[in-house]
């Protein structure tokens, strides 16, 4: 099984001035008989990947997923020099491994954030594919910076239903874009300067299908360390109906150097172990990125791909 106790502590690595500290966990939830998420919790990738496809196919699909963004060079080196174009090469190689391991009938969404630095500065690289999320909590303001692939946000895109009936309609769990299924596979990208006090939250739709923004932002708001927060957020779906495997990483920052080259002050935590949850025994080999460093961007809403799945891997709206 891929299941991490939500207990597990936290993950830091520190950089030269960055300091970061990090909560991580996985439940099977109340429904579901297998726990079909993976996810990366080590400086600088922290990722949530969603599997789709039952009968153990959607834990494999995730677990590649993550394998994939594990074997990045720059986990082993400590480097923060990510680019969108490293990811996304790792990321062909991923959809391109899952498909020959499933035959296309079992895919992941995925979503994270990587810490990547530019002339010396930080920044969040956010990458999507499909409708886990990925949200910042920074300053004082709360919002969602992933864009879900999904055929309710094209609806409330296109004005048809508000954000609110999205949650309740019937076609909320088929996703139009996902690794490993479908024609449309490629990510959406968005760069984004890290904020002194930032906190990121990463994770799978068995947390926003129980739990509403205005909940999740309450939570985060109010419990301190990054562990507290990601065990208060995973019980709190639970007792909602935990009605689908419930994935959270929670990342907050200090010790941001300022525009002046000067760090703010902050107590740095105690160092821990990294997370990482991955399936049975599924091997993927990393890619070769080439060089390259395009900007990085908010993207147009995905469209829906020539297939859509739900995320019980089945066609349309018929989940298991």
């Amino acid at each position: 099984m891929n299941q991490q106790p939500a207990s597990v502590p936290s993950s830091i690595k520190p950089g030269a001035e960055l300091s970061l500290s990090v909560g991580h966990g996985t439940d099977r939830g109340l429904r579901r008989e297998l726990n079909e998420d993976s996810y990366i919790a080590s400086d600088p990738v922290f990722a949530v990947a969603d599997g789709m496809g039952g009968h153990e196919a959607g834990e494999v699909a995730s677990g590649m997923c993550v394998r994939a963004l594990a074997s990045i060079p720059q986990l082993t080196t400590g480097e923060r020099t990510v680019t969108a174009a490293v990811l996304q090469q790792y990321l062909v190689k991923a959809d391109d491994s899952i498909r020959e391991a499933t035959g296309a009938r079992a895919g992941t969404t995925l979503a994270g954030a990587v810490i990547v630095e530019q002339m010396g500065m930080p920044y969040w690289l956010v990458m999507n594919i499909g409708d886990s999320r990925t949200y910042r909590l920074s300053q004082g303001r709360f919002e969602q910076i992933s864009v879900d692939h999904s055929e309710v946000q094209e609806l409330v895109d296109a004005g048809e239903i508000t954000a609110e009936q999205a949650t309740i309609h019937p076609r909320r769990h088929v996703v139009t874009r996902a690794l490993g299924t479908g024609d449309e596979t490629e990510a959406d990208y968005w760069l984004l300067p890290v904020e002194e006090g930032d906190r990121v939250l990463v994770c799978s739709d068995g947390l926003t299908g129980e739990l509403t923004d205005e909940h999740i932002h309450r939570i985060l708001s109010t419990v301190g360390h990054p562990q507290d927060a990601v065990d208060a957020l995973i019980q709190a779906a639970l007792r909602s109906g935990g009605r689908d495997n419930v994935t959270v990483i929670v990342v907050d920052v200090r010790n941001v150097l300022n525009d002046a080259g000067a760090a703010t002050t902050a107590p740095r935590p105690e160092p821990a172990e990294d997370g990482i949850t991955l399936p049975r025994t599924v091997p993927a080999e990393p890619a070769t990125p080439e060089a390259g460093t395009p900007e990085a961007g908010t993207p147009e809403t995905g469209t829906a791909a020539t297939g859509t799945a739900d995320e019980s891997g089945e066609p349309d709206d018929e989940r298991r």
